[in-house]
């Protein structure tokens, strides 16, 4: 039990003074321990007269005291932070992967610190070391191709590699290609445009398999006049204006397209537009992620959703459980994606032809 008898107020700090647990306990003639167990709301604080318990309160609020995050740190092994690295901040795909991360780690008392690589492989390298200089206990990586491990638990949303110390939250890519070929399919769409990723987004190679598997699997062409790679490092529709440009511009016949994803998706719309060409009527357009923007486009987009937010909760609940050694996982956590039928696609237009309106 913690024996408290000193009552008598001591003297104030000297203006200026630095505020510690020995200057609050020399004011409060208390010990710093007895300060310590109060302010950190530690086991054997209930043992403190409530009385004493309000002076210590009291007292930091006074001369603004805060326990030392740093020294808690040192003490307990723990920083209670984590890293997190992305694309970009005004990337719409992070953006709603981050929300889910932050409720769950704020939740569990956590912080996290993010970096902003702009696909840069030298920043990719960089900033994993700047935040381990500021001793995050692991890492979030979102839509990042990571080269190698790290010193640290690892947990990569929309990571492909297999790399020793990473747990993988993915997208069921293969399911996804289904869901979208074959609602077109079902449409009686035939001639369909492909818009592949970009080798620096790292869902862009197996998206791109899987949706080829389906074609075959449906007897589907897919000539490569039928396909457009994105080449620009961004997150904003300029990176799908360009590739339907250039399908259109190369004069092939398609009734619909697949996009990318739902940014690059409303790119080709407005690039189709200029063209005279109408969304849905003459050229079908589906998207993929299901962000925000896509249910109030117009058309709005028919698209593939990725429960993004979900996997921003998976990604922290399963790095906070890494970190504190409660759990193994496999080397990937699948998520089932779903289709999202909305105004962008329907049933060809015998009328149309050659890319054109007839």
């Amino acid at each position: 039990m913690v024996m408290v008898r000193r009552t008598k107020q001591g003297t104030e700090p000297a203006p200026g003074q630095p505020i510690s647990l020995r200057t609050l306990g020399e004011y409060l003639n208390l010990s710093p321990a007895t300060i310590s167990l109060v302010l950190n709301n530690a086991p054997g604080v209930r043992s403190i007269p409530q009385e004493t318990r309000d002076r210590v309160t009291e007292a930091a609020a006074k001369f603004d005291y805060r326990p030392s995050f740093y020294a808690r740190s040192l003490r307990k092994r723990q920083t209670f932070s984590i890293g997190v690295l992305i694309p970009d901040l005004n990337d719409n795909y992070a953006a709603q992967v981050l929300t889910g991360m932050e409720e769950f780690l704020i939740e569990e008392g956590y912080f996290y610190l993010t970096a902003s690589h702009r696909r840069k492989p030298d920043l990719i390298e960089e900033y994993p070391r700047l935040l381990m200089d500021r001793s995050v206990e692991g890492f979030i990586v979102i839509d990042t191709l990571l080269e190698h491990s790290l010193k640290l638990p690892v947990v990569a949303v929309a990571g492909h590699r297999k790399i020793e110390g990473v747990t993988n939250v993915v997208l069921d890519q293969r399911r996804a290609a289904e869901l979208s070929l074959r609602h077109l399919y079902q449409l009686g769409h035939r001639k369909i445009a492909f818009m592949r990723g970009g080798s620096h987004s790292s869902d862009a190679d197996e998206r791109w398999e899987c949706q080829m598997a389906v074609a075959r699997e449906l007897k589907l062409e897919v000539p490569a006049e039928m396909t457009a790679q994105i080449q620009l490092r961004v997150s904003t529709p300029e990176m799908g204006f360009g590739p339907a440009n250039e399908l259109f511009n190369r004069g092939t016949d398609f009734t619909a397209m697949v996009c990318y994803n739902d940014v690059s998706a409303i790119g080709a719309i407005r690039a189709l537009m200029d063209h005279g060409l109408r969304v849905p009527e003459d050229v079908s357009v589906v998207g993929f992620d299901d962000i925000q923007a896509a249910a109030y486009h117009n058309p709005s987009l028919t698209t593939i959703r990725q429960p993004l937010q979900h996997m921003g909760v998976v990604a922290a609940r399963i790095l906070l459980q890494r970190i504190r050694g409660q759990a193994t996982f496999p080397d990937a956590v699948p998520i089932l994606p779903e289709l999202v039928i909305r105004e962008s696609t329907c049933p060809p237009n015998p009328r149309r032809g050659r890319g054109k309106r007839g």
